[in-house]
C-alpha cells in the first residue's frame, strides 16, 4: 500500500522516490499512479527542509509540490503510523497517560 522507496543522496539533500503505490492507496485521489519525490534538506542547525512532489497524470494535470519546516523539537517525537488504529494503545499506553491527564484537570 505504502509504494516501493529508493533513497539517494542528490548533494546536501536525502532524496526518497517512490513508485507502485497499491490499487488501495487514495492520496487525494491518486492511487496507484502516484510517483512521490521527498527531498530533506538541512538548511539550519535546527532545520530541514521537507519537499514533496505529487504526479499522477490519472488524478491531476500536472505534478504539484508542498513544502515544510521541520524543526528540532526537545520533545519525544512517536511514529504514529505504528500504532494507528491499535486498540491495544488506545486502552493500554495512551488510556493511562489520557486518564492522567483527565485527573490533572
Amino acid at each position: 500500500m505504502a509504494g516501493d522507496s529508493r533513497g539517494r543522496w542528490d548533494g546536501d539533500s536525502l532524496v526518497v522516490d517512490t513508485v507502485n503505490f497499491s490499487g488501495k492507496a487514495n492520496f487525494m485521489g491518486a492511487g496507484e499512479n502516484l510517483h512521490l519525490v521527498e527531498r530533506f534538506t538541512r538548511v539550519s542547525a535546527d532545520t530541514v527542509t521537507y519537499q514533496m512532489t505529487f504526479d499522477d497524470k490519472t488524478t491531476w494535470t500536472r505534478p504539484w509540490t508542498a513544502e515544510m519546516p521541520l524543526k528540532r523539537s526537545a520533545q519525544h517525537l512517536y511514529e504514529y503510523a505504528c500504532h494507528e488504529g491499535n486498540f491495544l494503545m488506545t486502552k493500554g499506553v495512551l488510556g493511562a497517560a489520557h486518564a492522567r491527564e483527565r485527573a490533572q484537570r
